[in-house]
């Protein structure tokens, strides 16, 4: 199972790198559905100029579309940045069966790092885990803000 996260998650990490490369964020996600990518996204914040255009809300929209329905049960949610409030309420809301996700955000993270959402009762029964290639997810958004204060 362990390998099987770190293949998804590396698709995830594909999805950061696209981020970067345009100047977003990144942060990068899949939805797996029956081992099977339904849906890839990453920030698009800047892009869209949409403050709701994170990865795991792309990945989510997309989701909707392949099941012509919100609710996205029997999903699992990789994403390379533990998620924040918002997402992480779009998450439980869409039904997702578990997530999986890369580095820990200490500024905003919902799930350990600064709200712990994922204790409320309402989150009972999702499955959660992290720390999936996190020196390589977090290397990443390093990079990025690195060569942004340049």
């Amino acid at each position: 199972m362990v390998l099987e996260h770190r293949i998804y998650m590396e698709q995830a990490l594909k999805e950061a790198n696209k981020a970067y490369l345009k100047g977003e964020v990144p942060v990068g996600a899949v939805l797996m559905y029956k081992g099977t990518i339904i849906a890839r996204g990453y920030n698009r914040r800047e892009s869209t100029h949409d403050i709701t255009s994170h990865a795991e809300i792309e990945v989510l929209r997309k989701g909707g579309q392949f099941f012509k329905n919100h609710h996205l049960q029997d999903t699992v949610l990789y994403v390379t940045l533990e998620p924040c409030p918002m997402c992480f309420g779009a998450i439980l809301q869409s039904g997702v069966s578990a997530l999986v996700y890369g580095a820990t955000d200490k500024k905003i993270g919902a799930v350990e790092s600064y709200m712990k959402i994922a204790e409320f009762p309402t989150s009972k029964g999702f499955q959660v885990i992290g720390g999936i290639l996190e020196k390589e997810c977090r290397e990443i958004l390093q990079e990025f803000f690195k060569k942004l204060r340049l």
